[in-house]
């Protein structure tokens, strides 16, 4: 077998490893292991936390969403060494060139001046179709010195680990889509929902908007005035501006045909819908429970036992969904995600790191990336801008 080459302690090839700890000095490499095998767990990054290596061997999650890209970088205790942000990495939603694009660059900008070489586990969480996704991220993390590409997972069972360290439970996730989702030892077991706006998607940010716009086209319809502060006024705002285009019957056909031409408009209501519903309004409360039950009722569909978390823009923020949620499943353990990215570097490191099960880490990992110093080389918006859906 031919031997590995060795790196020295600036990641480069090189003969010398005598900045390292030399093998029989890591604590948790088995003394009876050939010395080849103990300074290839060395060079691995596979040591216990305590030793120095974790603070130098990293790992990388990446959040690769429909609205942004996020990836965070991690040394294998789960201290945060880099962020950054950049556009739309979904390839089905947005095609792969810019998918790679956004990953590319906010894989750039989180290692900033990192060794690509210290990278010794990668995982990204991506919705839809992937497979053609595996070979153009392998190229672009060979591009900054990463030997291998990340391994792929599902952005739901991303999504689940930002919530949890346990390894089953479910995930109930409200943004501008909706899904559920049975979790069993950090894999998905069971999907509910998660069909998209035309067919699915029940009690989503897109599907709130649509329930409000069709409660205020039907009440204009019936003649219907808009009160200050209601959800009719607020949505009339929201389309027309301070156009009035005469009767309600008018105001609601010209409603009509704006959303017909742009239908992803509709999504941008669901903050009106908590807005009115704070105020009291009768109208953006039914929405609001009507959003709930149907969310829960997908919930019901796969949910066994486990922890429950909560996930996505309308479940992780405060609001009346959010709320009519957590109390219909009053009993559940319920725990609310938090950075995606630094979830998924969190199962990287599980995998660098086989005897430990992250538990302890995970906290580290899944903190929300505004408690990290910024800097420009550490925590960047990609040329795309950064996005917060």
């Amino acid at each position: 077998m031919t031997s590995p080459t060795l790196r020295n302690a600036s990641g480069k090839p090189g003969s010398s490893v005598s900045t390292r700890p030399s093998a029989p000095e890591v604590t948790n490499i088995p003394s009876e292991y050939p010395a080849f095998w103990r300074k290839l767990f060395l060079l691995l990054g596979r040591v216990n936390p305590q030793n120095l290596t974790v603070t130098k061997s990293l790992v990388v999650g990446v959040d690769a969403g429909a609205t942004s890209t996020r990836v965070s970088v991690h040394t294998l205790d789960g201290t945060r060494v880099g962020y950054a942000r950049a556009g739309a990495g979904n390839p089905s939603a947005h095609g792969l060139d810019k998918a790679v694009a956004a990953v590319g660059t906010a894989l750039g900008h989180a290692l900033g001046s990192h060794d690509g070489g210290q990278v010794v586990a990668s995982l990204a969480g991506v919705a839809g179709q992937v497979e053609t996704l595996v070979p153009e991220l392998a190229r672009v993390w060979a591009a900054h010195g990463v030997q291998d590409g990340p391994r792929i997972e599902r952005d739901v069972a991303v999504a689940y680990a930002a919530g949890t360290p346990e390894p089953d439970g479910s995930l109930l996730l409200s943004g501008t889509g909706a899904v559920a989702a049975r979790v069993t030892g950090h894999r998905i077991h069971t999907i509910a929902d998660g069909l998209g706006w035309l067919l699915g998607d029940e009690g989503s940010g897109f599907w709130i908007g649509r329930a409000a716009a069709k409660a205020v086209v039907a009440s204009l319809d019936q003649g219907a005035t808009a009160a200050p502060g209601s959800l009719i006024a607020l949505v009339v705002g929201h389309f027309l501006g301070e156009e009035r285009p005469g009767s309600p019957r008018a105001v609601a056909d010209r409603l009509v045909r704006l959303a017909q031409a742009d239908h992803m408009r509709l999504a941008a209501l669901s903050a009106l819908v908590s807005e009115a519903a704070e105020a009291g309004d009768p109208m953006a409360l039914k929405v609001a429970d009507e959003a709930a039950d149907r969310l829960v009722a997908t919930l019901r569909r796969v949910h066994v036992a486990g922890d429950v978390v909560l996930a996505g823009s309308v479940l992780t923020s405060e609001g009346p969904v959010r709320r009519a949620v957590l109390a219909r499943l009053a009993g559940e353990r319920v725990t609310t995600a938090r950075d995606a990215a630094g979830a998924a570097a969190w199962l990287a490191a599980r995998e660098a790191l086989p005897r430990d099960d992250g538990r302890a880490s995970h906290a580290a990992f899944t903190e929300s990336p505004s408690a990290f110093t910024e800097s420009p080389s550490a925590f960047t918006d990609g040329p795309s801008g950064g996005l917060t859906g």
